[in-house]
């Protein structure tokens, strides 16, 4: 979180009175005086009904206004970016503060020019003398709750000092333990005291159990914890529940054989703060030392199961070097077949076995339906592969993974594919995707015809080489990257061109588009790094620059593309 400190001091009085309007609504409609307002600390919070990041923080802030109210200094002013008074009203009706009349459009459309307000949920403190003290009132609420009061840059320092020395000196009561609470409880309802847990190895298991990747990690660890268990190992298990569906969640604990943290339990926020949450699901594991162990590993059980305990450094050395002779060892049918599962499918359903594939290199694509960046890649990889197939017909095959929702889009989305795929549904393709750690899509594995894995990155070199990238090894793309050097050479190293102010320099860039052509270009431009300018050298040499370029469908829909990998916005 970035603070924000304006020393900007407004005359609240003032700003909130239009002509005819000198008064703020409570949300029964009775009217306040603005005056009220005198000498308390105010946040102007500029909010909206249709507005799901706002929906999300406003219980969040009504918890922190009905803790800090009762002392009488501060208040919340709700400027609604509603566009009809009915919405206005309905979202109004579970805020516990107060709000700028829906008709005063004047007033609301002033403090959204005063308070630099350019995306919502949007938050500015003021101290009772009318100073700004921050406009990133949501990062502050959000990250400390009330204790952040009275939000000063100096209480949020002091905050941070605290979690600093918290970390320095962590044991499992600074982590587990609140101010109202020194248990945790057992699926039958009972308070477990957090003192018998101290001297055990703690996972603390963060799940939201409405996440499909969270239920099948929740009883892959099941399994793991009840052999432990079983082997008398001193181990136990927290559950930090993250969901909002409290009754569903009530029902997931009774069946949980491990603790849990009480629902809705402010610690639950606290430790996402602290263990820096990026992922779900996500297993930290707390030594009986009371020190972090290890950050998360979910994976390592997924991979080794009961094998990764006791989640020790040495552990994870001596299951890497396992995992090396895997990868060392590693065939086709070890990649691709799984129990009787041995066989791809053509379209039509027509079974391939999967012995029938090896000698070739393979091409894992990991995309579906509904992602645009994976319609977008697929006539690319759908030329390349036929003009491999053209010079060299059995050395190459492209297996779907499919991500798509149901069998209908599965089906449709490979009616569209010369080649094959696991079918909808199949176990394998959840392994393979732990395997090569799958975290977007489309993603391009490529597996060599000796069985090894060859290159996870296959998804680019057909996006900046197509059909020359084959066989995707090192070596081919050495001499493709010599190749570009070579027609690179006797262009100038700088030029200046009449579309842009400053002089550009010859840069490799991977994937890029053009500020002139406003086509796609890949390897070599000339850029203006301030600026983040770029130009074809078609387009900045005329023809002496001999770099194709080529278009590209654009990703839309809600996706994002960092140029690597397309995730969803």
């Amino acid at each position: 979180m970035a603070d924000s400190v304006d020393v900007t001091t407004h005359d609240v009085l003032s700003i909130l009175s239009s002509p005819g309007t000198h008064f703020l609504l409570k949300n029964n409609a009775d009217q306040v005086g603005i005056d009220s307002l005198k000498g308390k600390k105010i946040g102007f919070y500029f909010s909206a009904s249709w507005c799901g990041p706002c929906q999300r923080f406003t219980p969040i802030l009504a918890e922190v206004y009905n803790e800090l109210s009762p002392n009488g200094d501060f208040e919340v002013v709700f400027v609604s970016a509603d566009e009809d008074e009915e919405a206005f009203k309905n979202y109004f009706s579970k805020m516990p503060w107060l709000a700028i009349p829906f008709s005063d459009t004047e007033t609301r459309n002033s403090l959204d020019e005063l308070f630099h307000v350019n995306g919502i949920p949007h938050l500015a403190l003021l101290h009772e003398t009318g100073k700004v003290i921050t406009e990133d009132g949501v990062d502050i609420i959000r990250d400390y709750g009330a204790e952040g009061y009275p939000f000063t840059s100096e209480r949020v320092q002091e905050l941070k000092d605290q979690e600093e020395e918290a970390k320095r000196n962590q044991s499992l009561r600074s982590l587990l333990v609140s101010r109202s609470r020194d248990f945790v409880i057992s699926s039958d309802g009972n308070k477990i005291p957090i003192s018998e847990l101290e001297g055990k190895t703690v996972g603390l298991y963060f799940c939201a159990t409405s996440y499909r990747s969270c239920a099948l990690f929740t009883q892959k660890l099941k399994d793991v914890y009840k052999k432990l268990k079983e082997k008398g190992e001193n181990i136990e298990v927290v559950f930090i529940p993250l969901d909002d569906e409290e009754e569903s969640l009530k029902k997931e604990l009774e069946s949980l054989p491990w603790l849990s943290l009480p629902i809705k339990d402010k610690t639950c926020a606290k430790l996402i703060q602290y263990f820096e949450l990026s992922e779900l699901p996500t297993l930290v594991i707390i030594g009986p030392d009371g020190k972090t162990l290890h950050p998360n590993v979910a994976e390592a059980i997924e991979d080794h199961g009961i094998d990764a305990y006791p989640f020790t450094p040495e552990k994870f050395v001596e299951l890497d070097e396992i995992a090396k002779a895997k990868e060392a060892t590693q065939t086709l049918e070890s990649v691709l077949v799984s129990g009787g599962q041995d066989f791809v499918i053509k379209n039509g359903g027509e079974k391939i076995p999967v012995s029938e594939l090896e000698g070739k290199t393979v091409l894992l694509y990991f995309s579906a339906h509904w992602c645009p960046p994976c319609r977008a890649f697929l006539p690319k990889l759908i030329d390349a592969y036929h003009k491999i197939k053209a010079q060299d017909k059995d050395t190459l095959e492209v297996v779907f993974l499919s991500s798509d929702r149901d069998q209908d889009s599965f089906d449709e989305f490979f009616a569209g594919m010369p080649w094959l795929a696991l079918p909808f549904g199949d176990s394998r393709k959840e392994i393979l995707s732990r395997k090569f750690k799958v975290s977007g899509i489309p993603m391009l594995v490529a597996i060599g015809p000796s069985g090894r894995t060859v290159t996870k990155e296959a998804r680019d070199l057909i996006g900046l080489y197509g059909a020359d990238a084959y066989p995707f090894t090192e070596e081919r793309i050495k001499e493709i990257e010599a190749k570009n050097d070579d027609i690179a050479k006797g262009w100038p190293e700088k030029v200046t061109h009449e579309t842009h102010e400053h002089e550009l320099v010859l840069s490799r860039r991977r994937i890029y588009y053009c500020d002139d052509c406003n086509k796609e270009g890949h390897i070599w431009s000339y850029f203006c790094e301030e600026c983040d300018f770029d130009l074809h050298p078609n387009c900045a040499l005329g023809d002496k620059g001999s770099v194709n370029s080529k278009e590209e469908e654009k990703p839309n829909d809600g996706w994002v593309c960092d140029g690597d990998v397309c995730t969803k916005a």
